[in-house]
């Protein structure tokens, strides 16, 4: 069954179209690493999934009870500590003490520090706002995750940290998710199934499903995987191409 089925998703920004018949299904407890040149459309037809922007043409069905969106920036609010960031997520109904587990237990899951959760963002690391962020989406307890590119901008130790509690929270089989990257390698060692977005935003030019599960690959099966996709598989031709007259 599908926790998300987008059909036919169209849109266009100034009378200019970004996406255009495009389809894609994400099954219960799968999590999709959505690829394709820069410009193409990736964040857009994210954006759409999620609710945050309404479709020019096509529907969205969501079949999953609740979600969580990580972006490529943190978003926190600066008057509010981490810690109150953090329980932004939770349902009002719970009550102070669940609340606070559920926070505790959030930030653990993250690798925050109880001493950080006092601090508010302007205190925070580039990496430790990030990790607020994540530790956010895990405390909504959402059973669907939608990641914009949330690593890009970290350095590749903490990229690769941020990549296990990825995989640990949402690459289980336990919640479903949609993860943009840029990045072949991280798409490969945190998804179920890579999936291209055509250049221009024309549809989805195909899908691979890598071996194994998230968390069972090693790093040379990574690696041997990434250089046979983007050396032998035409699929993966224009992965890595920038179009800058477009955005997402």
């Amino acid at each position: 069954m599908n926790a998300l089925a987008l059909s036919n998703i169209g849109h266009a920004f100034l009378g200019r179209t970004v996406l255009d018949r495009v389809g894609l299904d994400i099954g219960e407890g799968e999590l999709v690493a959505l690829v394709g040149p820069s410009g193409c459309g990736k964040s857009t037809l994210l954006h759409i999934a999620a609710g945050l922007v309404e479709p020019r043409q096509g529907s969205v069905i969501r079949s999953y009870a609740r979600h969580a969106v990580v972006f490529q920036e943190p978003r926190l609010l600066p008057w509010a500590t981490a810690r109150k960031n953090i329980g932004m997520a939770l349902p009002e109904r719970l009550s102070g003490r669940d609340r606070q587990d559920r926070v505790l237990a959030a930030a653990a899951a993250a690798a925050l520090e109880e001493e950080d959760l006092d601090k508010y963002p302007v205190q925070l690391s580039g990496g430790m706002k990030q990790r607020t962020a994540i530790a956010r989406g895990l405390a909504s307890e959402a059973d669907f995750l939608f990641f914009d590119e949330p690593f890009s901008a970290l350095d590749p130790a903490l990229r690769r940290h941020m990549q296990d509690i990825v995989i640990r929270h949402a690459g289980n089989g336990r919640r479903s998710g949609l993860f943009i990257t840029h990045d072949m390698t991280e798409a490969v060692r945190i998804a179920h199934r890579v999936v291209v977005l055509e250049r221009r935003g024309n549809g989805i030019s195909g899908e691979r499903h890598v071996p194994l599960t998230p968390g069972e690959r090693d790093d040379r099966m990574i690696f041997e995987t990434v250089q046979r996709f983007m050396k032998e598989d035409p699929l993966f031709r224009h992965v890595e191409e920038l179009d800058e007259r477009r955005t997402g």
